[in-house]
């Protein structure tokens, strides 16, 4: 049996929305990206709202709009996937790395006083495999040393805090809709905000520094990051099936639990108390070789994926170290999770008997140990 990683949930009805923008003849950006930003709006719990060509262009953009700039640190968790860096480095700005919480993977906010120097700027939480991070904690650090928030909600579409939705906490939210998020455009980014001088400043620099289209005159400096219809199209129906999507991912995890709860080798990733949960992956913890066991999956038709490279260790990042110390001894969960993390599939096409087979597979290594 196959169990691929990624399965995009996509069919007839997506197809039909993409038909009716050809029927249409209006292709790029038009009525549905106006509509999917009202909506997405609804769903984030933001005042306004833009879209971007995917969540990395996305932070980068919020960034701009922000005012961080050359000379300005940002905090970023070193356990993420490297456009929450490389998006501060686009601005001129500098990253600096702190851990992350072991029972949760989530920001560690201690770690966070670490590193607060009079050049820290922002804050950039980054809500992890379908949970959110403690935003109770996190906003009052953040308001304590005046700091601004954006919030890197790449996998965190129908995900809340103590009941408020993920991206509606900080200055600047975003939020990604590659194909192997619960909602997706296949490519695309959302940017929510509830300041409005963020807003203007948002429409000027996604859209090569002015707000119409029809001009040509540029009151600012801006870019060309804008999406397209035919996207838009595609994440409108999605919008639609997202209870099912969330309900879904949330079902299949579960199983994944019923199935594996008996297992003291490895821990089950949980969501924190005060977050509700969305699955991004089926997320485990792996004391033994971590290794032996992806392989053994691997030759069993089963698609695992390790957890994230921790950042301090990224080659591209080795400039960093004249101005930032990045040994493992400051981030040893980010290294633990890495070295000991295997992430599984909960698209909604995966059925119960594949997660049955994985569940069975890991067992059978489990045991043959």
């Amino acid at each position: 049996m196959r169990v691929p990683q990624m399965q995009p949930f996509v069919g007839q009805e997506e197809y039909e929305a993409i038909k009716d923008c050809f029927d249409t003849n209006w292709l790029t950006e038009g009525p549905k990206c106006k509509e999917f930003v009202r909506r997405l709006c609804d769903v984030v719990g933001v005042n306004y709202g833009v879209l971007a060509p995917n969540c990395t262009l996305g932070l980068f953009l919020g960034l701009k709009a922000m005012g961080i700039g050359p000379g300005d640190e940002v905090i970023v968790p070193n356990f993420t996937f490297i456009a929450s860096a490389t998006s501060v480095i686009l601005t001129g700005a500098t990253p600096v790395f702190v851990d992350i919480n072991k029972e949760d993977l989530q920001i560690n906010i201690d770690d966070c006083k670490r590193i607060i120097t009079e050049k820290t700027k922002a804050i950039m939480p980054v809500h992890m495999y379908g949970a959110s991070c403690n935003m109770t904690e996190l906003v009052e650090f953040a308001n304590k040393h005046e700091l601004l928030i954006i919030e890197d909600a790449a996998q965190a579409i129908g995900v809340n805090w103590e009941g408020k939705p993920c991206g509606s906490f900080g200055a600047v939210s975003c939020f990604s809709f590659f194909a192997d998020k619960s909602i997706t455009t296949i490519e695309g980014g959302f940017i929510g905000t509830n300041d409005e001088k963020i807003y203007e400043s948002l429409r000027y620099l996604r859209n090569h520094g002015r707000i119409s289209s029809g001009t040509f005159i540029h009151p600012e400096l801006g870019f060309n990051f804008r999406m397209n219809d035919v996207s838009a199209a595609i994440g409108l129906v999605q919008l639609d099936k997202a209870v099912y999507i969330f309900s879904k991912r949330l079902e299949l995890h579960k199983t994944y639990c019923r199935e594996l709860e008996s297992r003291s080798e490895i821990k089950i990733f949980t969501h924190p108390k005060g977050s509700n949960f969305v699955p991004f992956r089926f997320s485990i913890l792996y004391d033994g070789d971590r290794e032996a066991l992806s392989n053994y999956l691997t030759e069993s038709g089963i698609e695992p994926r390790t957890f994230f490279y921790p950042l301090h260790r990224q080659p591209a990042f080795e400039f960093l170290q004249n101005t930032q110390s990045l040994n493992d001894e400051l981030f040893t969960n980010s290294v633990y999770a890495y070295e000991k993390g295997l992430c599984f599939p909960v698209y909604p096409e995966l059925s119960e008997e594949q997660v049955v087979y994985t569940c069975d597979k890991i067992k059978e290594f489990l045991d043959a140990i």
